[in-house]
């Protein structure tokens, strides 16, 4: 396998077009500008307008320090640290350690001859098994689309025939939106027919709660007046969150009881008759539709919120006013301008909030992207590129493999064994591995599901930009990690609440409150559960060091002494890190208690803080690699918020 290969294979423009093509520009022309001759200048965003300059002139990029003695040691350091690293977790995996059979039970066989794998995680354990199903349904779902577009054809207003002469650029305007027209008209009744198939298959004879709650969502939409209806929409889709955690999906035995008169059967009375609890059994692949439903309740607010929008503004028809393309609008373009009047309706709306490909898990696409790319493909989905990215989930679904056949943490966590039985080193590892199985465990199933939706002709953003271990900053992680989640928060929560809008000390109390607020969501979004909301809390409040690091310690201040900035940065990030570990390990994995007895059994002795600050010194490297990286990613032109 050739270098050049890997380096497509791992490059952004594979990962997702967005990061290398400003949310400004048409992406038509920018990934044409990408895909020149390497060795030509790469194009360069200009401030805010998505216009491009030649690589030599961009502001406060630092020359390479790849190739100097200080990286060097460092690239030994962390040769070193991921060796020990590894060896930590695998030690304390091992049938020989004290440990071992208290865990060992919870261990299935493995297809690694030789090896058990740690399948206890119940959320990875459940997409596991179904990968097989899965994969038929990504095949089968095309190829039903490809029958049915070859049955009743899509593109038969691309046929008319376009004259030259007088009124030639009107008749191929006309031509092209009538052929949009058709394109978005043939998908959305296959989107709706095949919708409803795949809920009623996937939630059985739950399907008429779930459409029966997108009906009240779209009259809220429609009948609500104007000015009450995004807090009537809040209120109703926060409310289904908790409904749907208190009354557990709503079985129909519950629903029919006080309805339905007992029945005596021999000595005993059966109550709700057998009706509910029939209807209950028959809950389809999946019973538990309301554990799923948190990623529609994120569709039914953008419907709603854009169609409120769209009501609200002014620009009406801003695609002909600003003479944009419409078959090749920027990422801004497509979510900010509201979708046609006509878009609006039941049929598009049942078949946006139910798309097959995104509805399990996401990623997330608005409304009016989603109208928009069902009239346009866009030109970031190529044949190339679909395969690329369908090889990198492959090699991530290998390495999540491996990780679990020879790294049992996920087990061991599970029994809340003696922690005296490890030593320092091995307890943060067990930690941070946790945290990589979580990372993992979230990133294939969200690029599968984005891998589908892009063999279906459908482009949401990538939910995960960096590795978890590529992350030093609070602020840029939470805009890397679930990063359609994080760009549907600023369009719908965010942004309206004011929290970028106002400058000064005021917008900075602002920004927290309104973050505060938008954590507290996102909490009782992922499970309405204590620990989840200290997850948001905590969130927010190590924001705060980072916002106060970088009034004290302005970038301005050190433009002449950049290796110092650089070092007090290294020192900032470590602190970020340690925050960002605690954090996510109180919100999805250990809670506070089980957090306490970790910390408790890593500083506890003289060794644990030996290790402690050894490990803030591997932290240290791990950050100056992290600014490097960025740095190399500005000397081809690409400068990301995350």
């Amino acid at each position: 396998m050739s270098l050049r290969f890997l380096r497509q294979l791992y490059s952004l423009e594979t990962l997702d077009t967005r990061f290398i093509v400003p949310a400004t520009a048409p992406p038509k022309e920018a990934l044409e500008e990408a895909e020149l001759d390497p060795a030509k200048p790469e194009p360069v965003q200009n401030g805010q307008n998505g216009n491009y300059q030649s690589r030599g002139t961009i502001d406060g990029v630092q020359p390479s320090r790849w190739k100097t003695p200080e990286f060097y040691a460092y690239c030994l350091v962390i040769g070193v640290a991921v060796a020990l690293m590894l060896k930590a977790v695998y030690d304390v995996s091992k049938a020989s350690h004290p440990n071992y059979p208290k865990f060992a039970r919870l261990l299935d066989d493995g297809w690694i001859p030789g090896r058990k794998v740690d399948n206890v995680d119940a959320q990875y354990s459940s997409f596991r098994q179904n990968i097989p199903y899965l994969f038929i349904v990504v095949l089968i779902h095309p190829l039903l689309r490809k029958l049915y577009d070859g049955l009743w054809r899509a593109d038969t207003y691309t046929s008319v025939p376009q004259h030259r002469g007088p009124g030639t650029q009107l008749t191929m305007g006309l031509n092209t939106s009538s052929a949009a027209e058709a394109r978005m008209d043939q998908r959305i009744s296959f989107d709706v027919g095949f919708a409803v198939l795949f809920i009623c298959a996937l939630h059985g004879f739950s399907a008429p709660k779930i459409f029966l709650i997108l009906y009240i969502n779209y009259s809220i939409a429609k009948k609500v007046s104007r000015q009450y209806m995004p807090a009537v929409t809040w209120i109703f889709n926060v409310g289904i969150l908790f409904l749907n955690e208190i009354y557990r999906g709503y079985s129909y035995a519950s629903i029919l009881y006080p309805f339905v008169p007992s029945i005596p059967v021999g000595d005993q009375t059966y109550s709700t008759s057998n009706v509910g609890a029939y209807l209950d059994k028959w809950g389809g692949l999946n019973s538990r539709w309301e554990v799923l439903f948190n990623f529609t309740v994120l569709r039914l607010i953008s419907f709603n919120l854009d169609y409120y929008w769209s009501l609200n503004d002014q620009r009406g028809g801003a695609i002909e006013k600003k003479q944009l393309d419409p078959s090749n609008l920027s990422e801004r373009d497509r979510v900010s301008i509201p979708a046609k009047p006509s878009d609006f309706s039941f049929r598009n709306y049942f078949a946006y909030a139910l798309y097959s490909p995104l509805y399990l898990a996401g990623p997330i696409v608005t409304f009016n992207d989603y109208m928009s790319q069902c009239r346009y493909k866009l030109h970031s989905i190529s044949l190339n590129r679909t395969a690329l990215y369908a090889l990198r989930f492959i090699v991530v679904l290998l390495t999540m493999e491996v990780m679990i056949h020879y790294l049992y943490m996920v087990a061991i966590f599970h029994v809340k064994p003696d922690w005296n039985a490890y030593t320092p080193l091995q307890l943060s590892m067990l930690g941070f591995f946790n945290l990589k199985h979580i990372w993992l465990k979230l990133l294939i199933p969200w690029r599968f599901f984005r891998l589908w939706s892009l063999l279906d002709g459908i482009d949401p953003p990538e939910n995960m930009v960096r590795c978890m271990s590529d992350n030093y900053s609070v602020m840029q992680f939470w805009r890397g990690w679930h990063r359609s989640f994080n760009k549907w928060s600023l369009r719908y929560l965010y942004i309206p609440l004011g929290g970028s809008a106002i400058p000064g000390f005021y917008g900075k109390v602002r920004q927290i409150i309104s973050s505060l607020l938008v954590f507290s969501f996102i909490a009782i979004w992922h499970d309405i559960q204590l620990r989840l909301l200290m997850w948001g809390w905590l969130v927010t409040l190590f924001v705060l060091p980072e916002i106060i690091a970088g009034l004290v310690f302005p970038k301005s201040q050190y433009r002449s002494r950049p290796n110092l900035y650089r070092m007090i940065c290294g020192v900032g990030a470590v602190a970020n890190i340690l925050m960002l570990m605690l954090a996510n390990l109180v919100g999805f994995a250990l809670g506070v208690d089980g957090l306490k007895d970790l910390v408790h059994g890593i500083m506890g002795s003289y060794s644990g803080l030996v290790f402690f600050w050894s490990a803030c010194f591997c932290l240290f490297v791990g950050a100056q690699v992290m600014f490097e990286v960025r740095e190399e990613e500005k000397r081809h032109g690409i400068k990301m918020k995350c």
